[in-house]
């Protein structure tokens, strides 16, 4: 019986190892490291060269990207855009939301109407949006805004709605007011749907920006991207595509603290025990 538990902890602690962060780090790294290989070999002799380049030729249009003056340019422009249209969206969405979820009575008139306009792809009104606000930033904003506003706004009025009814008239019994049911009830109960619309919605934002920039822009990666894809210029596009992945993984990450941070200040994450620390 000994032996049988022993050899179960040895197996326990080696998968452990196997799974532990700097493992699945230099794992992470090997795969890459092999895909990057593979590319490498294949271009050319199997794949078209012109049409996936090589990675050697891809960190060489990186490079220059990011050491051009113009590049930076497009990269701050496409970031302002994001970060503005990203940011107005969740404001929207939670407004709406909370409105909408407060009072019965204008959610179901409202929701079908809002359900038919989300219902419209969102790069079908890029044309629209150029017509109405020009070619400058502020067509691209408003479309980047749409998809992190829907995402909200359903997050919200659907988490309002499905809050616990006993909880809520638990607290009521208890004398408590609006600010009590706000603290205690609504915050809590809406903090985890929030951030999951967030981590959802940013990416939805940079989508809208870098399809606004194809269809007409001066500045910004995704104009880079359609220049480079008239050019037949491989290498400068999946360096673009490269720089769309940090910003998206950045923009990923500082949700993900956030998140974690919110509902670890909210009580909502429980903390591990010593021993499980140490297992």
């Amino acid at each position: 019986m000994r032996k049988k538990t022993a050899v179960v902890v040895a197996t326990k602690r080696k998968s452990d190892r196997w799974q532990s962060p700097l493992t699945l780090v230099a794992l992470r790294m090997v795969v890459i490291a092999v895909a990057l290989g593979l590319w490498q070999l294949l271009s050319g002799p199997v794949l078209p060269e012109y049409a996936v380049s090589k990675p050697t030729d891809v960190a060489q249009a990186l490079a220059k990207l990011l050491g051009s003056e113009s590049g930076w340019i497009d990269i701050r422009t496409t970031l302002i855009e994001v970060a503005a249209g990203f940011s107005m969206g969740v404001t929207l969405g939670t407004v709406v939301g909370l409105v909408l979820g407060s009072f019965s009575l204008a959610g179901r008139v409202l929701e079908p109407l809002i359900a038919a306009f989300n219902g419209i792809p969102k790069i079908a009104l890029a044309p629209l949006f150029l017509l109405f606000f020009g070619i400058g930033p502020w067509s691209k904003i408003t479309i980047a805004m749409i998809g992190p506003a829907f995402v909200t706004f359903y997050n919200v009025y659907l988490g309002l709605r499905l809050r616990e009814r006993e909880l809520i008239e638990i607290v009521q019994v208890m004398g408590g007011r609006r600010h009590h049911l706000l603290t205690y009830v609504t915050i809590p109960s809406l903090a985890a749907p929030f951030f999951a619309a967030l981590k959802t919605g940013g990416p939805l934002a940079i989508l809208g920006v870098i399809g606004a920039e194809f269809i007409a822009s001066t500045e910004g990666i995704g104009h880079g991207l359609f220049i480079s894809a008239m050019n037949l210029d491989a290498a400068t596009e999946f360096a673009g595509l490269i720089v769309l992945i940090v910003m998206t993984l950045t923009l990923n990450g500082l949700l993900t603290w956030l998140d974690k941070l919110a509902l670890k200040r909210l009580g909502l994450i429980a903390r591990r025990r010593p021993a499980e620390q140490h297992a």
